[in-house]
């Protein structure tokens, strides 16, 4: 390796007027702009500290940028659990996950990485375990099947990158909602004229929130 970039943990600066979020995009663009092909980039839970569909875009999009610009070796944790198909479309890419045996409504953490990913993750369990009254947890229980339930009733999310930069072909029942659905030519028009090189990560983010309000519209 030149170089080991990592992305970790969690911290604000707000005497600098940087929340936990804007301090984790600033050293993904510190990783993505100084990164080459013989680093080593360790990333754990990027694009946690947004909305849901804002963070796994943008962890979507920095798999697909780290394997098909930068080159980098990369070891991304997350719990986005729709990059586990990114290895169908990106030779190279592959899932690990941590091995969990099952029984009922207990689960034992094997501290075992196994080939594979997952398509479920054990907060809950987890809350238990740190001793979260059993009230929240049921409630919790309750809310989550509902939340699963709505996302299984309106599936599709975006689909991954060909090496070469051209989308996968996708299926009538498996196409995107209207809410995740390309942006109008006019917004494509101005974010291919940006020139995203030249700017400090606020500007970029400036302009993110910017083309985002334009789209709603």
């Amino acid at each position: 390796c030149d170089r080991i970039f990592t992305r970790l943990g969690s911290g604000d600066d707000i005497s600098r007027g940087a929340s936990t979020f804007m301090v984790e995009m600033v050293e993904i663009a510190n990783i993505l702009n100084n990164a080459t092909a013989r680093s080593l980039v360790i990333l754990d839970e990027v694009g946690r500290g947004t909305s849901t569909f804002d963070g796994l875009a943008i962890a979507w999009a920095l798999v697909e940028h780290l394997y098909g610009k930068v080159g980098a070796r990369a070891l991304f944790a997350t719990h986005y659990h729709q990059l586990t198909s990114l290895p169908e479309t990106l030779p190279g890419v592959f899932n690990l996950n941590v091995a969990v045996r099952e029984s009922g409504d207990d689960i034992t953490f094997l501290h075992r990485i196994v080939e594979g990913g997952t398509d479920r993750s054990y907060g809950i369990h987890v809350a238990r375990l740190a001793g979260v009254p059993h009230a929240v947890l049921t409630r919790a229980k309750s809310i989550l099947a509902e939340l699963e339930t709505e996302a299984d009733s309106t599936t599709g999310l975006p689909h991954a990158e060909q090496p070469h930069g051209r989308p996968t072909a996708r299926s009538g029942a498996d196409a995107p909602p209207a809410s995740v659905q390309a942006p109008t030519s006019s917004l494509v028009a101005e974010l291919s004229e940006l020139d995203v090189e030249a700017m400090t990560p606020l500007q970029a983010l400036v302009e993110l929130a910017r083309l985002r309000d334009a789209a709603r519209d």
